[in-house]
């Protein structure tokens, strides 16, 4: 079957975290919703990104011979090897062992290149220069947070190093891990697109801050007891969004907890509820946040 190829001109960083078991893409472009074309992963095997005048196939097959346990530098010499094309492509690769690989054609317009490093790989072409991969990846190795935040601050760095030289249009995240999904029902865990946007890597963060607040099970350091002022607080904001119209109860439960978990629920920040007389401090400022602009008619 002919390869399906696209010119996605672009900068990526493709990454492993062993001791999280998360393999990871993040990338930025002057295309239409290269988070859609260029990152591939999947848990315990590895994670590609297949940019240029991108050959599709990359993806899907380098995933196979990344189970079949190929090494990334296999991969990647197996998918160019046999690929007419390949001195148009791009392609960077970590397998499940965290092993890098990198490959840039000599026909990628100028400036294409890549880093590689341990357990990730930087790559772009149609760049102001070799400073947007050398920031990425010095940003990546010094970058604190999870698989996610490192990623994401490795794009920033190179937008901030100059980037596409084109300019910018949309950006994407792709994270796995071993069913990691909402559910736990497959491996994807983050998959955040910006497809179409003017500053895509700002928008990219605000996403993935926006994911951590619906999805993740939120810091213990962050519960706070539901009594007293707290209690009062809680109740009269419940009001104010329509879930509670009764007195404020002397101890947590009843009518209360019950709107509590109404609100939970309708808010989508079931992977937050609790049965307890805890609520996460992140929660309570979106609630607050929430009433005092319903109050104000907002």
């Amino acid at each position: 079957m002919e390869a399906i190829t696209a010119r996605v001109s672009t900068f990526s960083i493709v990454a492993a975290d062993l001791d999280a078991r998360e393999w990871g893409v993040a990338v930025q472009s002057k295309f239409l919703a290269a988070g859609g074309v260029v990152p591939w992963a999947q848990a315990e095997v590895g994670a590609i990104a297949t940019q240029a005048w991108a050959n599709l196939g990359y993806g899907p097959d380098g995933l196979k011979l990344l189970a079949a346990g190929r090494s990334a530098a296999e991969v990647v010499d197996l998918l160019t090897g046999g690929d007419e094309g390949r001195e148009d492509r791009q392609l960077g690769v970590v397998d499940g062992k965290g092993r890098a690989a990198a490959f840039t054609g000599a026909k990628c317009f100028a400036w294409a290149g890549h880093v590689v490093g341990e357990g990730f790989c930087c790559q772009g072409n149609i760049l102001v220069g070799p400073e947007t991969v050398e920031a990425m990846a010095e940003a990546y190795r010094s970058a604190r947070g999870d698989l996610a935040d490192r990623l994401v601050a490795a794009l920033a760095a190179g937008q901030q190093a100059g980037g596409d030289r084109r300019g910018q249009q949309s950006a994407g995240l792709l994270v796995v891990r071993e069913k990691g999904s909402y559910g736990g029902y497959n491996d994807r865990y983050i998959d955040l697109r910006v497809d179409d946007h003017p500053r895509p890597i700002e928008e990219l963060q605000r996403l993935l801050k926006l994911f951590r607040l619906y999805f993740s099970k939120g810091d213990p350091r962050n519960l706070v007891r539901l009594e007293g002022e707290r209690l009062t607080e809680v109740a009269a904001h419940l009001r104010v969004l329509g879930h509670f119209a009764g007195e404020t109860p002397a101890a947590w439960g009843g009518e209360l907890a019950e709107a509590l978990r109404t609100f939970f629920l309708i808010e989508n920040f079931e992977e937050r509820l609790r049965d307890d007389d805890l609520i996460d401090g992140e929660i309570l400022a979106y609630m607050r946040e929430k009433a005092t602009a319903q109050a104000r008619g907002g």
